[in-house]
């Protein structure tokens, strides 16, 4: 596995991580007997960047992590985030005070069973609290080692440079795949100027790029993307032909569409670090593997002509919550 170093910091990582978001139920039914054994092989692996927050599931899914990397905490980068209240207050989204940070990390610190996190993000940005005030707080928690280093997720480019004007900010993570371009032309180009590590989360398009979804019977009842624009309604039906031109490509070059996803985002920079959700052990598998693909120049300007990027129809969350986003 190639490593790459963790911008702003002396943390050396895995090229790609694990998100482990879909353990705790969101997509579906998880079974925590084989979500730890995933994290397990996923470490065993070479794949030392282990992503988790406290909103998913409540803190639950800090406990399910803390779990597995308890008898092999010096093999991973522990990343987990805080401040992303919505599911309780959907009104004021986020919690960024100074005091919510102390004891947001506190309570994630206990739930991990470990004394220190090795990149805190704050998950949201608080529209009533300046950025300044947020990172003030979280550097006074790097300063008592509690926190190695500093991470946001889902912010603006300028409130990033706001940030990092306050204490280096090591990582941005937010969405990039071929079906959600946005960061190309602005975070991207940003973090490189900061020296930034862009954490791209759902490189999969939440399942889409794989080619398991092909219509709203591949989704359960109770999974979260029902909610979301882009997997309804005609939005749908336009969306799942971004599989075509993935599956071409991946059949030519004898590999799986989610590998050519994979390939794509890790394309896009030397400070791209991806880390797709997997909660089984055969996906986990050919999400490693997809690092040792490379795409030509020909290649990736096919599926940029293919799958160019305002091709997405729908929000990337449901309209009550994109507000959240790019604060």
């Amino acid at each position: 596995m190639k490593t790459i170093k963790l911008g702003n910091s002396d943390i050396v990582t895995s090229e790609i991580g694990l998100g482990c978001m879909t353990m705790t139920g969101i997509y579906g039914p998880a079974d925590e007997t084989e979500s730890i054994a995933t994290i397990h092989a996923a470490i065993d692996s070479g794949v030392s960047f282990i992503d988790t927050a406290d909103a998913y599931g409540n803190g639950s899914n800090e406990t399910l992590v803390g779990k597995a990397i308890a008898d092999r905490r010096d093999k991973v980068v522990l990343a987990t985030k805080f401040g992303n209240i919505y599911a309780k207050d959907s009104e004021r989204g986020a919690d960024g005070r100074p005091e919510y940070v102390r004891e947001a990390c506190e309570a994630s610190l206990k739930r991990l069973n470990i004394d220190v996190i090795d990149l805190y993000f704050q998950h949201r940005v608080d529209k009533s609290v300046p950025i300044e005030d947020t990172v003030g707080a979280m550097s006074d928690l790097v300063r008592e080692g509690k926190v190695r280093t500093l991470g946001l997720s889902e912010c603006s480019s300028e409130t990033l440079r706001r940030a990092h004007a306050v204490h280096p900010i090591s990582a941005l993570q937010s969405e990039l795949s071929l079906w959600t371009q946005f960061a190309l032309n602005d975070h991207l180009p940003v973090c490189k100027e900061l020296g930034v590590t862009y954490v791209a989360y759902s490189p999969l398009g939440r399942g889409m790029l794989t080619g398991a979804i092909k219509g709203d019977a591949d989704m359960s009842e109770k999974d979260r993307r029902r909610d979301h624009p882009r997997f309804q309604g005609d939005n749908l039906k336009h969306n799942v032909a971004v599989i075509a031109p993935i599956e071409a490509l991946a059949k030519a070059k004898g590999c799986t569409p989610a590998q050519i996803a994979l390939a794509w985002t890790l394309a896009q920079g030397d400070n791209v670090l991806p880390i797709p959700g997997s909660k089984r052990l055969e996906h986990l598998n050919l999400n490693i593997a997809a690092t040792e693909i490379e795409l030509t120049a020909d290649e990736l300007q096919e599926l940029h002509d293919s799958i160019p990027p305002d091709f997405t129809a729908g929000s990337r969350y449901p309209d009550a919550q994109m507000w959240t986003v790019d604060l």
